[in-house]
């Protein structure tokens, strides 16, 4: 049987996302008003108001720097109050003007579910890239997948074994490696690893959603899932395809060129979304594999 990245699944989870940013609307002036400039904050200064985000103990939240305005740009999901807001605006001090403050509906959740992609006890997945080291298969999965199954099967019935999972990393980072034991199994492939830049268009896959497009509106950002107490996973990608629970782990791509695998975000595929990606060259530089 084919392991391929859009093998089907079933939803259980909730979505996690963040929106990628806010369109500024420009105003006509008479060349007599002088226009009033935003205040500018230097590295340290953004420094300083990463950190205090960082610990300020909000989660729900996704933060990442907009070197362009100089701003710390965070988006909050529906959980975040405004006592919340209050309190991320006490932690800057006074580079409290530093912050953009964005809203996302839904909650900022892992894309987890029960399905039928690949499966280990009451979970399933989707399915990432294949990777080989040696003469050893291995695919690429999301690290919140890999840090509950040891054991990956084809089938919700558990009888088609797929292998173990050898490795994961979550929180921190959100990526997990596992072994192609049953040598029946193929592990197609055809992609090389690249990097993303914000404004490239690209796709995902998932097992729930199937295939999906957009475009990546951010780069580095960091995410504090709400209910995942000192769950923050940092140096994501951030794009406005959606997907939904359940497409965890499935590859984020352009054209031949692997970039990323689906982490978590928020809204879905009927009303769009927000949703994050690890990139995928740290997942294979970690395991010392090559993506195939």
């Amino acid at each position: 049987m084919r392991i391929t990245p859009n093998l089907r699944h079933r939803r259980v989870g909730r979505v996690l996302a963040v929106i990628a940013g806010t369109v500024t609307l420009g105003l006509f002036a008479s060349p007599t008003v002088a226009a009033v400039a935003s205040p500018q904050y230097n590295t340290a200064a953004l420094a300083a108001v990463t950190s205090a985000v960082d610990t300020s103990g909000v989660d729900g939240i996704a933060w990442y720097t907009d070197a362009a305005s100089g701003r710390i740009v965070v988006t909050a999901d529906s959980t975040v109050s405004n006592a919340d807001l209050a309190t991320l605006r006490r932690a800057a001090g006074a580079n409290a003007g530093a912050l953009r403050i964005d809203r996302s509906r839904g909650v900022f959740s892992p894309l987890l579910s029960a399905g039928d992609a690949i499966y280990g006890g009451q979970y399933r997945c989707s399915l990432g890239f294949n990777v080989v080291s040696g003469s050893t298969y291995y695919f690429l999965t999301a690290g919140h997948c890999g840090s509950l199954v040891s054991t990956w099967y084809t089938n919700s019935g558990h009888t088609t074994l797929i292998g173990p999972t050898v490795g994961y990393s979550f929180p921190g980072n959100d990526y997990a490696l596992v072994r192609y034991d049953n040598t029946s199994l193929s592990h197609p492939g055809g992609f090389t690893v690249a990097d993303p830049f914000v404004g490239e268009s690209v796709t995902r896959k998932g097992s729930t959603t199937g295939t999906h497009t957009g475009t990546v509106t951010a780069l580095n950002v960091s995410v504090r899932y709400s209910g995942h107490p000192g769950g923050k996973v940092s140096g994501l990608i951030q794009t406005t395809v959606c997907a939904e629970g359940g497409d965890s782990g499935g590859p984020l791509y352009d054209g031949s060129k692997a970039l990323g695998l689906t982490s978590g975000g928020s809204g879905d595929c009927s009303s769009g979304g927000t949703t994050f990606f690890q990139p995928v060259r740290e997942a294979a530089n970690a395991y010392g594999v090559t993506i195939i």
